[in-house]
């Protein structure tokens, strides 16, 4: 999973080398695909319940799991990549909010907090500590700071499989829900938007969006809990 977590990290390091106004997400994804597969890896997510596509991505007021399309992007606008890696039977799991050239000052303090939030939420994923004390300490930071924390998608458990119990909400209530043990493995993803935290669903049936139009936006680890403390197996490095 580690070495997954790696190629993942390296992955979104090449994205945000390659993301320019006039690129389609349909070309960051058939890049990310052309990629894995270049160094032994797959998708992870290509086909699972049907999803089409290597890559989540999340244009402006999308939350998650929005569809790559062949429209341009433009200067300004904020994507979110989300993709599961499998490099020989190890997984990985990260999304990342990329920037296209210049973002408005709303978009900037967005994206700094999401990342805090991530952050703040990875340093309570220590043995003993419960599944509450992540939600807790990301939603009162963002929230502190004016945005709202995405209820409807949350974290969870990886493995052998993309998605494993626990959930991981990024809400919630200090020393409440399951207990985290050395050895396990968790994604922490927190969503956070300007406005509300309602969303609605696309005809598609996958894209969340923000339910008032307003930005969104997504920053994902998987993380190892360990003896030692949290260990971040898809860190950008």
């Amino acid at each position: 999973m580690h070495e997954a977590g790696k190629l993942l990290a390296s992955c979104h390091k090449e994205i945000a080398k390659i993301i320019k106004a006039g690129i389609t997400t349909l070309e960051i994804d058939a890049f990310v695909e052309e990629y894995l597969a270049k160094h032994g890896a797959t998708p992870e997510q290509k086909g699972y319940k049907g999803y089409p596509y290597a890559t989540c991505a999340s244009v402006n007021d999308e939350i998650c799991h929005g569809f790559p399309t062949d429209n341009p992007l433009k200067e300004g606008d904020i994507v979110t990549i989300d993709m599961v890696v499998n490099l020989n039977g190890g997984l990985a799991d990260s999304a990342w909010t990329h920037v296209v050239g210049n973002i408005s000052e709303i978009a900037k303090r967005l994206l700094k907090v999401t990342k805090e939030s991530l952050y703040l939420g990875i340093k309570q994923a220590l043995p003993g500590n419960r599944i509450g004390d992540i939600g807790h300490a990301i939603q009162t930071y963002v929230e502190a700071e004016g945005f709202s924390v995405v209820r409807d998608f949350t974290g969870h458990g990886i493995g052998h499989n993309m998605h494993e119990d626990p959930h991981v909400p990024h809400y919630g209530v200090k020393d409440r829900g399951p207990r985290l043990d050395e050895g396990m493995v968790i994604t922490i993803e927190p969503m956070v938007n300007v406005g509300t935290w309602r969303c609605k669903i696309d005809a598609n049936g996958w894209t969340a969006r923000t339910a008032d139009g307003k930005l969104s936006a997504q920053f994902e680890h998987t993380v190892a809990i360990t003896k030692n403390g949290p260990l971040i197996l898809t860190e950008q490095l």
